[in-house]
Parts: structure tokens; C-alpha cells; sequence
């Protein structure tokens, strides 16, 4: 078995790329790096660990020719790399580079391979945009809502749509949740960043242990023949009920490495109230059923963190208003705060993320009158986190169509009533099954061709429709697939389209002026 690799410098690809070369029948594994003097250390460290099994092609995944020559006689391609939150919020041309144009380089090159590779391709859980008690749950074929102003996101959309729509003989595309690491607490002490996460904000953690044990499993199943149905197909990677805590628990348990808590480090005013990303995964148990790749808690692997980082348990030494001060009130002033926006009066950025234009709705001052989850201010909270109950009580999003048949059992009637939900139509007569391309129409009259498996398989809709600009305050008065969604964290009213202008600024208008 011969493997091609991109990412292997981040934690996800790092254990990947282990866990591939642990397996007796992968003979080779070529893996991409750009060429930076960080990677000439870093390759010659795994040169000398893996030795003449890894070969390396440094380029960037932009280069056609680059790609070429990493997929040639490769029998699987694992595409992992991707400029991720906050770099991708701090240089969005970054992230565009690579986690669109790069994705669409590195298919078209195994699309242009004599014998074709087949093409692990990994997205994101960001796709599904912001979340709230309301919904907690998504699986895969839910609405694609990107939250305003997320570069990655919204790279990540179009290149996952270029993936499905390409033609390729054999894919697969994963959508990774939250993953944690060994450097969760210093990847996310020097950003804004962390003042994003809503305090309800369902999040399902992985470790990029799991995540690099599931990309073991795949190329180690696949290569003995037992995977049947498994390929062309869009899943979710998840934790698992073990994983499954909100914005609050993560700090909570975060901090508790340093020996506080929320309370004692935050206040809640800081944090926004909506157009974070973050879900419960209903479907996550499909992957899991195959691979039996979940091993890790999350609590667990906080607990891994903290052993190995002691240096955080001097934090639990120190008076909290003195850790707050040295740790966390200079973030409040970083670019990607908040706050900062609030105190500079970005109106944009403070209204997609607050839903006021001051920034003063949303979060009580005082951390007893917020209501939280995962202290059951919303009903039992184990009940909450079980998919089961929440697909028994009707709390999934529905798709429009009949979603427990197979896509080798949908009809152009089950095209057409998912096309109906989503304020469009179908064409009949243009169905020749659920991986063919098909004619649509949105509720705009955009006409767009797409397979139905795109569509009703993996949520997506009208390309001219998708952002940029973010104007789903009017696509969801004429769109009840969004507007299920939409509505748990924006007001009916509302009627703003977000943007980015050609300075990089965040800006806003009313629908009307556009």
C-alpha cells in the first residue's frame, strides 16, 4: 500500500502519519511539507525516525505540479492540511490558499491519475455553523449555515462542494469536530480567539489521537477489502457521548488544569452569544460502528494535559484576579476580541456575534443569571447530550424528504419535496440517480446543477446563494431548511447582510440596500 499525506505537521496528520507507518502493509507514505526552515528540521526528524518508508515533496499545495508528483502511484491520498482558527481569522488569504484552492489542486490531480487514488478528504463540523441548547444535534445532510466572517468556514464550503461535484472515482469526505491536543491550553492562550466560544455552544471533542486511529483504520479495513458502501460518501467525525460537552464545561475543565474555573477567570459579558460553530454529532456512531476509534474522554484527556504541562499547577498557587490580570485581560485587547470590537466600535462584527449594535444583548453580567446547560438551566442535562432521546423527541433538523432511505433508494419525488423545503424546485426529468448531476432552482430563480446526493446527502445548496456575502437573514424568509436553524439564535426581523470589503474590514447592511 502506497499513501500520499498532506498535514502531517498538524496534531491531527502528526498521529496520522504514526499510526499509518504502524501498519506492516503501508510500504511507502509521501507526505507534503511547504518549504519553510521550521519544515527542513522537522522532515529530517521524521526522515531519521521513519527512514526510507516516508519520502517527502516540499511545495505548497497550491502548485498543480507539486501535487502531482505527491499523488503519483499513490493507492490512497489523505488530504489533511488546512490553515484552522485564529490564523485562518488573522490572514484569510492563507486560508483560502490552502483550504480552497489547495483542495481543489490536489483533486484535480488524482482525478488526472492513470489508476485513481482513492481520496480521504477531511472538513469540518464548522459547516453547520452556530448551535445552541435549541438544537444541539446535526448530522450529516443538515443545512450548511457558516457563521459570518469565518474565513475557514467558508473556504472549507466551497472546497467540499468542489470535492463532491468533481467527479472522482472513489472518496470520502470526514467532517472533524473539535478536536483536542497536548496544546490546547497554549494554542489558545494568545488569541481573541477563545472569547468566541458561546458558553451553550454544543461541542463533541476527539482527540487527535482517535482522529489519527480512524485514519489507521480506514487505510488498514480498506486495504484487507472489508469496507462495503463505505466510499463516496460524506460522514462526521465525532467523540462520542464521552466527548459531548458545551462552552462552559470546556472551560470549565480547562481551567481546572490551572486550578480555577469560568467564575473565577472570566466574566461572562466577555464571551459572545452567537456565531460561534460547534454541534453534537447524532450520526457520529456510523464511523464509530466501522472503525472503533473513540478511546478518548475528554475529561481524560484534560487530564493528560495537565500531567504533562505542570507548569500550569503553579496557576492553582495564585490569587485568581492575579491570573485573570497576567493571563486573559490582554486578550480582551487582541484584534480577534470582543471586546476590542465592542471598544472600537466594529458594528458588524459586534452584531453578527452579540445581535445588538453595542454588543449589550444576550449575556447578563453576572454569572448567576446566565443560564447554562451544563448546570440543567435547560432540562436534565444527560438527556440533552443522548442522540437517542433527541432523535425520539423530534429534536433533529429535518431534511425535507424521506432521509432514512438509502441515497440508492431516493426518487426525483423525494428530489423534488427537498427542493420544496428549501424554497426551490426540481426537475424531474433531469434525475438519473443520486450521484448524477440534476437540475435545481433556489428561490432567488438561480438554476445550478448539482448531484442529489450534494444536496440532500451532504446539506449543501445554491452555489450563487452560499456566501460570500452572508445574507441569511433573507434566504431564511423563503428557505424553511435554513430558518429551522436559523431562528434559535437570530431574531425573525433581523435583516442584515455581512461582508468583507476589499480592505479586510467587516461591514453590514440592511437587505434592502442591497
Amino acid at each position: 500500500m502506497k499513501v500520499a499525506m498532506t498535514g502531517v505537521s498538524g496534531h491531527m496528520g502528526a498521529e496520522a502519519l504514526a499510526q499509518a507507518l504502524s501498519l506492516a502493509c503501508a510500504e511507502r507514505v509521501r507526505i507534503l511539507l511547504t518549504p519553510r526552515k521550521r519544515n527542513a528540521a522537522f522532515a529530517g526528524e521524521l526522515q531519521k525516525k521513519y527512514g526510507r518508508r516516508l519520502e517527502i515533496v516540499f511545495g505548497d499545495l497550491g502548485d498543480a505540479a507539486v501535487c502531482r508528483t505527491l499523488v503519483e502511484g499513490a493507492d490512497y491520498v489523505v488530504h489533511m492540511a488546512g490553515v484552522i482558527p485564529p490564523r485562518s481569522d488573522a490572514d484569510p488569504k492563507a486560508s483560502e490558499c490552502c483550504n480552497d484552492r489547495g483542495t481543489r489542486a490536489l483533486t484535480d490531480a488524482v482525478l488526472a491519475m492513470p489508476r485513481q487514488a482513492k481520496y480521504v478528504c477531511i472538513s469540518t463540523i464548522a459547516l453547520y455553523g452556530c448551535r445552541n441548547e435549541k438544537h444541539p444535534f446535526a448530522r450529516v445532510g443538515d443545512p450548511l449555515i457558516i457563521s459570518p466572517f469565518d474565513a475557514y468556514s467558508l473556504h472549507k464550503l466551497r472546497a467540499e462542494r468542489y470535492v463532491l461535484e468533481a467527479g472522482l472515482e472513489q472518496f470520502v469526505i470526514l467532517r472533524q469536530t473539535a478536536m483536542l491536543h497536548e496544546k490546547m491550553l497554549e494554542s489558545n492562550m494568545s488569541d481573541g480567539l477563545m472569547f468566541h466560544t458561546c458558553l451553550n455552544s454544543p461541542l463533541e471533542w476527539v482527540s487527535a489521537r482517535d482522529s489519527g486511529c480512524l485514519i489507521r483504520r480506514i487505510l488498514e479495513r480498506d486495504g484487507a477489502g472489508e469496507l462495503t458502501g463505505f466510499w463516496n460518501k460524506v460522514y462526521n467525525i465525532g467523540g462520542g457521548a464521552h466527548g459531548r460537552q458545551t462552552g462552559y464545561d470546556t472551560f470549565r475543565v480547562g481551567f481546572a488544569v490551572m486550578g480555577g474555573s469560568p467564575e473565577a477567570f472570566l466574566r461572562p459579558e466577555w464571551l459572545a452569544a452567537r456565531n460561534f460553530h460547534g454541534v453534537w454529532l447524532a450520526d457520529g456512531d456510523v464511523l464509530q460502528s466501522l472503525f472503533s476509534y473513540q478511546r478518548d474522554g475528554a475529561e481524560e484527556v484534560w487530564a493528560d494535559i495537565a500531567a504533562h504541562h505542570r507548569i500550569y499547577r503553579l496557576a492553582g498557587v495564585l490569587p485568581p484576579k492575579l491570573i485573570t490580570s497576567t493571563f486573559f485581560h490582554r486578550l480582551l485587547s487582541h484584534p480577534n476580541s470582543p471586546m476590542r470590537w465592542k471598544r472600537e466600535g466594529d458594528s458588524a462584527r459586534v452584531f453578527a456575534f452579540y445581535g445588538s449594535p453595542d454588543g449589550k444583548a444576550g449575556i447578563p453580567q453576572r454569572w448567576e443569571d446566565v443560564p447554562l446547560m451544563a448546570k440543567g438551566d435547560f432540562g436534565d442535562y444527560d438527556a440533552l447530550r443522548d442522540e437517542r432521546r433527541a432523535a425520539a423527541e423530534g429534536r433533529l433538523l429535518s431534511h425535507g424528504f424521506d432521509d432514512t432511505k438509502p441515497p440508492e433508494a431516493w426518487t426525483a419525488q423525494d428530489c423534488a419535496s427537498a427542493a420544496a423545503f428549501r424554497g426551490g424546485a426540481f426537475e424531474e426529468d433531469s434525475f438519473a440517480g443520486a450521484y448524477a448531476p440534476a437540475r435545481w432552482r433556489c428561490h432567488a430563480g438561480h438554476c445550478f446543477s448539482a448531484a442529489p446526493y450534494t444536496v440532500m446527502g451532504a446539506g449543501h445548496w445554491c452555489p450563487e446563494c452560499a456566501p460570500r456575502p452572508w445574507d441569511f437573514d433573507a434566504q431564511a424568509k423563503h428557505n424553511p431548511f435554513y430558518a429551522q436553524v436559523w431562528y434559535d439564535t437570530h431574531a425573525r426581523d433581523e435583516d442584515v447582510v455581512y461582508d468583507v470589503d476589499a480592505q479586510g474590514r467587516a461591514v453590514m447592511r440592511h437587505t434592502e440596500e442591497v
